[in-house]
């Protein structure tokens, strides 16, 4: 991707506050409007998630994977398109197209009347997805370089809000008005995030030469993402060494690896590739996108296993209802608050790469004691303390060190590509969850009802992927902290 840029009026990007270290009225109140529409994101996740079992059950589907799926999916092949666009036509202008966009999709999901035009619905909303990349990179343009580190943590530290209002959100709603109003809620959610961008949140003033957008490059990589998911989707029902299992996979590795080739060779590339050949750089991808994607992507397990109903050799699932699952989530959800406040403020003077790490091992904890005693409130609620203080060190973190790791120049793409392999890796793992929990499963009615042996092994599988996380995080070298980073400054300590 070009770095050339036009020049910053001094007008548009916000000033330091007299005498201050912390964010103004203003600064913080663009903090909090960029805070909604990226905590959104996980909002929906969970309340698309915990939806999953009534729409199971009321479509009648044994795909329920893809619920799920095809919203992050989409959200993945279009992220490179959005943050190229958002390079020549502005952040804020392209996070307004996008939500208007997944405005339209969520309203498509909350009318349908069956599945396959729900599926359409979620996969219009998520055009959404990449709201995210574009507002922590809206961060570095629009906050003082001392005050870039600190607002970071605080739109990321705000997925404790989420955590902590979300279930009994979700609960609410879906005693009461079941699965649609879950959808219908979505699309009000997403209506606040449009009005908030439109109210309160500036134009970035920092733009890139308009040039030929790389259409055949993202095909490729979308493509091969699609390709990719879905044969590890049917590799369970078609067999691993099945011919059509094995075509759908390689040929999707192959054709990202295609795009990786052409976009580097292009001249007008949806990526700038070659910061990944810096060490500071592909670490930091590497390390932050398994840890976020690790602990986004296994969600699943524990809202199936709890929301899914106890029938005696059909179905091991807890049988919870929906506000049940948030009052036992209370001391978690108050914990990543928490922890997610004090580590966004101890990284000032702590290294990130710490909190990172820490988090992989906790969450790796966290899965193989859930994998023993997950069968009671009281044994869900302690041990849902140990994933919580690992998901507030992580989400705090993860912004914090792309912003050490890149250039300001670099952000945009960075934030971009970051969300873009999180968000294929996130997909896959989902995938690869399902496919593991149908290994021992029974469908009854067209719905599939998972065994406490699936989700033993699912959790075994989500602590296997936190320890290479762990180890990514081990590579990770060490960088500037994010208020020592000054505009055009190398990042990478020396």
């Amino acid at each position: 991707m070009s770095s050339s840029t036009t020049p910053t009026p001094a007008t548009s990007v916000p000033v330091d506050p007299p005498g201050g270290s912390g964010l103004g009225a203003r600064l913080a109140l663009i903090a909090l409007a960029l805070m909604w529409p990226t905590q959104f994101v996980s909002l929906a996740g969970l309340l698309g998630g915990n939806a999953q079992a009534s729409v199971a059950q009321h479509f009648h589907t044994t795909e329920i994977g893809w619920f799920i799926l095809v919203n992050a999916l989409v959200a993945a092949v279009i992220t490179p398109f959005v943050v190229k666009l958002a390079d020549f036509y502005g952040k804020r202008n392209v996070m307004i197209a996008i939500t208007v966009l997944g405005l339209v999709g969520d309203i498509v999901a909350a009318l349908a009347t069956s599945y396959t035009m729900l599926l359409v619905g979620r996969g219009i909303a998520g055009f959404y997805g990449p709201i995210a990349a574009l507002a922590y990179a809206s961060v570095r343009e629009l906050f003082p370089p001392k005050q870039v580190g600190a607002a970071s943590g605080m739109i990321g530290s705000g997925i404790a809000f989420v955590a902590l209002g979300g279930p009994f959100l979700t609960g609410w709603l879906l005693d009461t008005y079941g699965f649609r109003g879950v959808l219908w809620a979505l699309a009000a959610a997403t209506a606040i995030g449009l009005l908030l961008l439109l109210a309160v949140v500036p134009e970035t003033p920092q733009r890139v030469e308009r040039t030929k957008v790389n259409w055949l490059g993202g095909a490729l990589l979308g493509g091969g993402s699609a390709a990719l998911t879905y044969g590890i989707g049917k590799g369970g029902e078609w067999g691993w060494t099945d011919t059509g299992t094995l075509a759908f996979m390689l040929s999707g590795v192959a054709v990202v690896l295609l795009y990786v080739v052409a976009d580097t060779k292009s001249a007008h590339p949806l990526f700038d590739l070659t910061m990944m050949t810096r060490r500071s750089v592909w670490t930091v991808m590497l390390a932050t996108s398994v840890v976020a994607a690790t602990v986004y992507g296994t969600g699943v397990i524990s809202q199936l296993l709890v929301l899914f109903p106890k029938i005696p050799q059909v179905s091991d699932g807890l049988g919870m209802t929906a506000t049940h699952f948030a009052v036992i989530g209370i001391p978690s959800s108050v914990l990543i608050l928490l922890v997610g406040f004090g580590t966004g403020v101890a990284l000032r003077k702590v290294d990130a790469r710490l909190p990172l790490g820490l988090g992989a091992l906790l969450a790796a904890v966290g899965f193989l004691m859930q994998r023993q005693w997950h069968y009671t409130d009281t044994q869900l609620m302690l041990l849902g303390t140990v994933s919580a203080l690992a998901m507030g060190m992580i989400v705090a973190s993860v912004p914090v060190l792309i912003i050490e790791a890149v250039t300001p120049e670099e952000q945009a793409t960075a934030n971009g590509l970051q969300s873009m392999i999180q968000g294929v890796l996130t997909t896959v793992i989902t995938q690869v969850v399902y496919v593991v929990l149908a290994q021992d499963s029974t469908v009854v009615q067209g719905t599939r009802f998972y065994l406490d042996a699936g989700y033993k092994n699912a959790m075994l599988f989500g602590a296997g992927l936190a320890v290479l996380g762990l180890l990514a995080a081990v590579l990770v070298p060490r960088l500037r902290r994010a208020q020592d980073v000054e505009a055009g400054a190398a990042v990478t300590a020396s």
